[in-house]
């Protein structure tokens, strides 16, 4: 592999470097395993070769609470999938959420209407142990699964905090999710337990969630109760709703009481998420406890460099990976920004705005968002103050050379901006940032600690300095624990060791980027999604880092279409209000994409439409894309954010010829 000789476009300070977590790490590992390490990549070399020593070091390092402890750190078996991790240990997820009892701020809640509301870690404290009594009184107990339909609130957190202290299962759905979205995700688990707010906020309006939760309750056959939160109205009427309960009623009224966790095994269920559904009913992946909380601690401090005196704000909703991972905050001790509702309301700067009024050292977004802020000509660094904001960490998509660009010239010029990258699949990233490290146009920073990650060819041979499929050759904690209902574990084993014997297949087109000190990531877009012209394999990212920054385009969506034995390369397009798709601007797309990649890039069509699916999480949805185009029943309608989208791309007549 040929080292990249490109220049980074930010570079840390040697303070910065002095004064992180990573180069605390680093010292505590060189003095206690008497070892140097010169760059990053022999540190992440030595974290892989000897996993369990580096494990049982961040272990140590996060100072995690356990009832029960035991010599062995790794059961490695015959397979990544029979590996068992800390055996012999019992511990509680929310007891290591919650060890800090003190006046420090740990939640702001913030709303698109202006709302504030905070809670010290005091406070959460008592209302974890308030909530968790009164859902004890109910039946709750060890391994029931309790879900919330709910906005991302100071609530949505007790009452992931209260679930998991029980020894429950929380999972849950962001209020946007359609009536089967929120069926086909809650029924396949039976939850025992439902929390909603009677509605939320989006674009100042508000908006009714009961109305959707009376329509599944005959679903739910073993719900005990909804507990309904008051969020739009102070004394919403919950009469319709059948079993049901305002959440200041089910509380226990009496002095906070004892708040007990449960000593369960090391990778006991903690969370239930769901893959996006687009393809069918959506799969809902087990997490355990331990191996988040590692995971998570490894991720927040060291690749993110968080601390208690920071301000951590990500954008996200309550039904995406990033909601379960910024809450893991709070084992660090650090004040976590929940917001709920439009970013672009009331104002396409909002969320500047937030930044600069609760001091966010800390600010996570889509690629999406930076991509529009773009477009918007947005510029925040004349407008706003930003003098608390360190770190800008993106994921959802790949983040285009463009926006790399746009953030230093327009937002801040020192920060650190890590693009990131994993998923629901292991709640959390293979490949992050680093505040050691400096950043590259388009590039993640590194490669996780403790994450043998490499880039493998269709037939399993390692590739370098070359694209393939992103892949995990060895055992790590926050691999999955099951799919729900998978009782012997085949559809487990067929979403992620089946192309690869005992090696886990992410899913992701991609290419690791040699540099002096580290190695870097590139994400080309999911491996199902790839383009295969001639049989020549083209990430759908390649393109869209064309096409999306030119000033005529508002989105775009890139599909392969069967045709004559191959497969041709067609792009839609979104084009800006009042503009259309005539042949000067075809061709200014198709130079743009030739002159910045190869010929074989060039889309054979280009067709303007006026929408593009998305999921509920704003991810373009290219595979529901490409089987309306071929005539195949979209299956899951309801995983969109916008379904009447599809209907501009059904039985198009320029597709016929």
């Amino acid at each position: 592999m040929n080292t990249i000789l490109e220049q980074p476009i930010w570079t840390p300070s040697p303070d910065r470097i002095k004064n992180s977590n990573m180069t605390a790490f680093i010292n505590q590992v060189s003095q206690r395993y008497n070892r140097q390490f010169n760059t990053y990549a022999q540190l992440h070399q030595w974290s892989v070769n000897h996993s369990k020593e580096f494990w049982q070091e961040i272990w140590r390092e996060g100072n995690f609470l356990a009832s029960q402890v035991g010599s062995q750190i790794l059961i490695e078996g015959d397979s990544i999938e029979k590996a068992q991790w800390f055996p012999d240990y019992k511990l509680n997820f929310a007891q290591n959420l919650l060890r800090y009892q003190n006046d420090h701020m740990a939640l702001i809640s913030r709303t698109e209407l202006g709302q504030k509301r905070t809670l010290t870690y005091q406070q959460l404290y008592q209302q974890v142990a308030q909530l968790a009594a009164a859902m004890r009184e109910l039946g709750i107990k060890s391994q029931d699964r309790v879900v919330g339909f709910l906005p991302n609130i100071l609530e949505t957190v007790v009452a992931m905090l209260a679930t998991t202290s029980i020894g429950a299962i929380w999972s849950s759905c962001s209020p946007d999710f359609g009536l089967n979205g929120i069926v086909d995700r809650f029924e396949q688990i039976n939850p025992s337990l439902l929390f909603t707010t009677d509605g939320y906020f989006y674009k100042g309006k508000p908006l009714n969630s009961l109305e959707k939760i009376a329509a599944i309750t005959d679903k739910l056959i073993n719900s005990k109760k909804i507990i309904v939160i008051p969020f739009v109205k102070e004394t919403p009427d919950i009469s319709p709703l059948k079993n049901s309960l305002l959440y200041p009623d089910f509380l226990i009224s009496q002095n906070t009481p004892q708040l007990e966790f449960e000593q369960l095994p090391f990778n006991h269920p903690v969370y239930i998420m769901y893959s996006s559904g687009t393809t069918g009913k959506p799969k809902c992946i087990v997490h355990g406890a331990g191996g988040t909380l590692l995971q998570h601690s490894k991720e927040l401090k060291l690749h993110t460099d968080l601390k208690p005196e920071d301000k951590i704000f990500y954008y996200t909703t309550c039904g995406w990976m990033m909601w379960n991972w910024v809450v893991s905050s709070l084992m660090i001790g650090a004040t976590v920004i929940l917001y709920d509702g439009s970013p672009f309301y009331p104002g396409v700067d909002s969320l500047f705005n937030l930044i600069d009024e609760e001091e966010v050292s800390i600010f996570g977004t889509s690629a999406k968002y930076i991509a529009t802020l773009e477009k918007e000509n947005l510029k925040p660094k004349q407008t706003h103050h930003l003098k608390d904001l360190k770190t800008i960490l993106s994921t959802g998509s790949p983040l285009s050379d463009e926006s790399f660009e746009y953030v230093y010239r327009e937002i801040k010029e020192d920060v650190c901006l890590s693009s990131i990258s994993g998923g629901t699949d292991i709640i959390s990233c293979f490949a992050l940032g680093n505040p050691n490290l400096p950043v590259y146009r388009g590039e993640l920073q590194c490669i996780g600690l403790g994450l043998a990650v490499d880039i493998f060819d269709e037939e399993g041979n390692p590739l370098r300095g070359e694209k393939g499929e992103l892949v995990c050759k060895r055992p790590f904690p926050c691999r999955p624990v099951s799919f729900w209902n998978d009782i012997n574990g085949q559809k487990f084993h067929h979403a992620y060791f089946s192309k690869f014997n005992s090696v886990w297949n992410h899913g992701d087109y991609a290419e690791i980027r040699e540099h002096k000190t580290h190695w870097g990531l590139i994400i080309y877009g999911r491996s199902d999604a790839v383009l295969n012209p001639g049989g020549v394999r083209i990430g759908t990212a390649e393109i869209y880092n064309q096409v999306n920054p030119l000033e005529e385009v508002k989105d775009s969506v890139v599909v392969g279409q069967n045709w004559q034995d191959d497969v041709r390369v067609i792009l839609f397009v979104v084009l800006q209000e009042g503009l259309s798709l005539d042949e000067g601007l075809k061709n200014k797309i198709k130079t743009t994409i030739r002159n910045n990649t190869t010929p074989r890039h060039v889309p054979a069509k280009i067709i303007q439409v006026l929408d593009i699916p998305r999921t509920i999480n704003g991810k373009i949805s290219e595979i529901t894309v490409r089987n309306v185009i071929h005539g195949e029943t979209v299956k899951n309608k309801e995983a969109l954010a916008n379904p009447q989208a599809l209907d501009y791309f059904q039985d198009l007549e320029d597709l016929k010829s």
